[in-house]
């Protein structure tokens, strides 16, 4: 059975020192995350192409630690997004065999709604145990 857990976050990214491979930039994410998911994450990026121009990629890992629903523990969110003259797409999934303490054995697909400059999420989970 699914579950919807649903607020809002707020992020910093910073720039951290580009790798040595032509084109891609890196970054740190921070993010504080409200509603049914009481959590902090820290994540890394990589991205290429020309955003300003409105066509790049990013990849990225982030780690979230908190409560869901009440159960405490952690996953790690796995993100592929692109974006160019036909729109975004964007995927953001449990990362299998991530979660801990009550966590463990969580699944799911994270939403991230961007309106008006700020962030919400829908995240879509289930637990090991079906709840």
């Amino acid at each position: 059975m699914f579950h919807h857990a649903r607020g809002t976050f707020e992020v910093s990214i910073q720039p951290r020192p580009a790798p040595d491979i032509g084109g891609v930039a890196c970054f740190s994410s921070d993010k504080t995350i409200h509603g049914d998911l009481e959590a902090t994450s820290k994540g890394e990026m990589f991205s290429a192409g020309d955003p300003k121009a409105g066509n790049a990629g990013y990849v990225a890992i982030e780690t979230v630690n908190g409560k869901l629903e009440g159960k405490s523990g952690s996953f790690v969110l796995q993100h592929f997004a692109t974006m160019d003259a036909s729109g975004r797409d964007m995927i953001v999934k449990v990362s299998p065999g991530s979660g801990t303490g009550e966590l463990k054995g969580i699944s799911g697909t994270f939403t991230i709604i961007i309106e008006g400059g700020k962030h919400s999420y829908d995240f879509e989970y289930k637990l090991a145990n079906g709840e």
